[in-house]
């Protein structure tokens, strides 16, 4: 009976070298804002040639990590410049295509134990303490979006509300400048609900309206899990967009 045959895995250079460019931006190396060495400087650095390191650097920069800007260098990409960020993580629209900055007001925070769903999501044990954040989006002044947010506790210790009404920014950009929590991707998960009555009394909304759920496991460097949100979009004047490549 014959066996399938173990193969070596092979990763092409440039790889090897966007791997050991990310381990340096997971170690804060280079802080998020902060120009990278040149091309040149990495190449000598790590003994290849600059067109490979051309192409790992295009593969940070095709995975948000970093930003080129022509004739000033490559910097760390970074969540304080609001609306870059925010229009990447944020996929409510208004239906009439307008982009629009909403105004964010945080509810309420407060200390809590993981249940067994968030701790799977968030790779904790069951109990461990998390901070929950719940917070509005006001479109036009009108509420959008209610945010129930889930964080572990260990990576954000003295979060508070006064602490993030203080911070004049986006929300990934308060937990990048005050925690060094950088969130770079996630994974989301859509469904229709129904407002019960807490929903439907933040979004001004009758409780049964219909509500769009979307449920958020975002991630840092490593993959490693950090934040589980849902939001409860009301989609009156909104919708959800998504862009398919």
């Amino acid at each position: 009976m014959s066996h399938p045959v173990a193969t070596p895995s092979f990763q092409p250079l440039y790889l090897q070298i966007k791997g050991l460019l990310i381990k340096s931006l997971e170690a804060r190396e280079w802080h998020p804002g902060e120009a990278i060495p040149s091309e040149i400087e990495l190449a000598t650095r790590f003994g290849v040639a600059q067109g490979t390191v051309r192409k790992a650097v295009e593969a940070l920069a095709a995975d948000n990590l970093v930003v080129r800007r022509q004739g000033k260098g490559t910097f760390v990409a970074t969540h304080t410049e609001e609306r870059a960020s925010m229009f990447r993580f944020l996929r409510i629209r208004r239906n009439d295509g307008e982009p629009e900055y909403p105004a964010s007001r945080l509810l309420d925070v407060r200390r809590a134990k993981a249940s067994t769903e968030v701790a799977r999501l968030l790779a904790l044990k069951a109990g461990d303490a998390v901070i929950v954040l719940r917070r509005v989006l006001d479109y036009s002044g009108s509420p959008t979006v209610l945010d129930e947010i889930a964080l572990p506790a260990a990576l954000f210790r003295g979060l508070t509300k006064a602490k993030y009404d203080a911070y004049h920014g986006s929300m990934y950009g308060f937990f990048e400048t005050q925690f060094g929590v950088r969130m770079l991707k996630a994974q989301e998960k859509l469904r229709a609900v129904a407002a019960d009555p807490v929903a439907a009394a933040a979004l001004d909304v009758a409780v049964g309206t219909p509500l769009l759920a979307v449920d958020r496991v975002t991630f840092t460097y490593g993959d490693r899990p950090v934040e589980v949100r849902r939001g409860l979009c009301s989609t009156r004047v909104h919708h959800y967009v998504n862009e398919l490549f």
